[in-house]
């Protein structure tokens, strides 16, 4: 980590707005390191610079330093880490992306030049579907593979869906937020970020402690999400949604993008169809679709058995079969093909999804868990 010194410059230098790493490379290349950016007058830099900006304003300049010198204080008292460019422990994946963050400060200990990192996004609106398919996905994955984080944005629907699925199988898993260490936003999932960050994942966010939470920072911050992974899921998006943007972004990126297919009468597929039919991602049905489209070697597992619900009663077992035949189908039809009451029908359906044998999806329909 840089000297006290050295990380007040570096914050100062981060904080320019609108400076890349593409840029902030330029700048230091030309100009030597961060002190003598700091130290040299507006025409000195435009000179060696050739060229005129706003960032060699001398008085941006010196509010710039004084900031740094606040978040480097706040930096220490929150055991906050930064995580600068030129840092080894820098995400080596976000490395290659020209509209990089130049700082990033993480709160945890997750390594982000981990050997699988996948990313996963999608709808706010979360159906039934999408998170039975979370639940399977990361549990699968964390059986099959090793050292995989989990990557998402905290926000409701999808991305909290995975940080939780993630911190039940024991996964890494990192939220990427759209404002300061000092707000977790939506509130409401402040204890699931606690859980985060005790259990070996991390938040991390490009903004300093002082940034405010503004709609545009959600959009910007799906360029990291998209940046950070080897691999993007789009598990439910509607025909817009910051998750397609975070898949094309991730596309643009040169990363792996796949999309969980979905009825097409169904709104919140609608966004993960187009993609697929674009073929900006390809269709995943499982982990295991992931893991052999990623070519990732499989963690062999001893004496392994699958645990079948063998003690079925024979009306758990009538509907199981049926739902077997059928992939999925609405209680009105059960009851006629099945010769059972509606009634007793409903009541057996639901003890069956308490049980986790069957899930209720929208619109009245049933399928195996």
């Amino acid at each position: 980590m840089a000297d006290s010194q050295s990380l007040k410059l570096r914050i100062a230098f981060s904080s320019l707005r609108g400076l890349t790493v593409a840029l902030a490379r330029e700048i230091l290349a030309r100009v030597g390191d961060e002190q003598r950016f700091f130290d040299m007058s507006e025409r000195q830099l435009s000179a060696v610079m050739g060229c005129k900006s706003r960032l060699f304003d001398n008085a941006l300049r010196r509010d710039a330093l004084a900031l740094g010198e606040r978040e480097a204080d706040f930096l220490a008292a929150g055991n906050v880490r930064p995580l600068y460019f030129t840092d080894s422990d820098y995400p080596a994946r976000l490395d290659g992306c020209d509209d990089a963050p130049v700082m990033l400060y993480a709160l945890g200990d997750t390594d982000l030049n981990g050997s699988r990192v996948v990313s996963i996004v999608g709808t706010r609106h979360a159906t039934p579907y999408g998170l039975s398919f979370i639940r399977d996905f990361v549990s699968e994955l964390k059986a099959q593979v090793d050292d995989l984080v989990v990557v998402s944005g905290l926000a409701y629907g999808i991305d909290v869906a995975a940080h939780r699925e993630a911190l039940a199988c024991g996964v890494p898993t990192v939220g990427v937020l759209a404002h300061g260490l000092t707000t977790i936003y939506p509130a409401v999932h402040r204890n699931v970020a606690v859980d985060m960050t005790r259990n070996g994942g991390m938040l991390l966010t490009e903004y300093r402690s002082d940034a405010p939470v503004h709609k545009g920072n959600f959009l910007a911050r799906n360029r990291i999400v998209a940046g950070l992974c080897d691999a993007l899921v789009v598990v439910e998006s509607a025909r817009k949604g910051g998750a397609l943007v975070t898949a094309r972004i991730a596309s643009g990126y040169d990363r792996d993008v796949f999309a969980v297919p979905g009825r097409t009468g169904d709104i919140y597929s609608q966004g993960c169809n187009r993609l697929i039919i674009d073929n900006t991602a390809a269709m995943i049905t499982s982990a295991s679709d992931l893991i052999d489209a990623m070519r990732w070697p499989r963690r062999e597992v001893e004496g392994e058995q699958l645990d079948l619900p063998i003690d079925l009663t024979p009306e758990q077992k009538a509907v199981v079969d049926y739902l077997t035949l059928h992939d999925d189908a609405v209680i009105n039809r059960m009851s006629v093909d099945l010769d059972r009451p509606i009634a007793k029908l409903m009541a057996l359906l639901v003890d069956m999804e308490f049980s986790g044998l069957i899930i209720n999806l929208p619109g009245g329909r049933y399928r195996l868990a």
